[in-house]
């Protein structure tokens, strides 16, 4: 397997919608509330105005696109957050997701984070496998979309009390 990771361009634009409604809407009906996934309502125009505010990897598996994954720098630059993190259900399980977070990781220590976050369902415990593997833990959990979602952060580097505050709102 052929598996590359770059940062998109807006030539990435069609296919990284395409990844996020595949994976998306597999994650929705799993959970069982397909109107409360906002990753779903994003049209290629929201992707283009994300490319200019957040750094967004596009992993290609023998060619062909097979996931994403967005980083942004929260207030005041010290925390990642990880959004839109998809990988097209016909090609799950290959490390595609993996080599995704690798490569948030890589860029985030290239930034001088400190640590980095993101919200998933609690009740996917899959992808709350997955996270745990990949060294994140919950760090707490709140029900604003309608579903219990976990906020789960990854230290990059020693933390005594790490301050989530600024993610509270995603």
């Amino acid at each position: 397997m052929d598996l590359v990771i770059k940062k998109a361009s807006e030539q990435d634009v069609f296919a990284i919608h395409d990844i996020v409604q595949q994976a998306f809407q597999a994650y929705a009906r799993e959970l069982g509330f397909p109107n409360k996934i906002s990753a779903l309502k994003e049209t290629p125009q929201t992707i283009l105005e994300e490319l200019r505010k957040k750094t967004i990897f596009i992993a290609f598996l023998n060619g062909q696109p097979a996931g994403t994954i967005r980083l942004e720098v929260l207030p005041p630059g010290k925390v990642g957050y990880i959004s839109r993190f998809g990988v097209r259900p016909d090609v799950q399980n290959c490390g595609v997701g993996k080599a995704l977070i690798r490569a948030v990781e890589q860029e985030a220590r290239e930034l001088g984070l400190s640590a980095l976050a993101l919200h998933t369902a609690s009740k996917m415990t899959s992808l709350v496998r997955f996270y745990y593997g990949m060294g994140f833990y919950i760090h707490s959990t709140s029900t604003d979309r309608g579903y219990i979602r976990a906020l789960m952060c990854k230290e990059l580097e020693q933390c005594h009390a790490l301050d989530l505050d600024c993610v509270s709102i995603k």
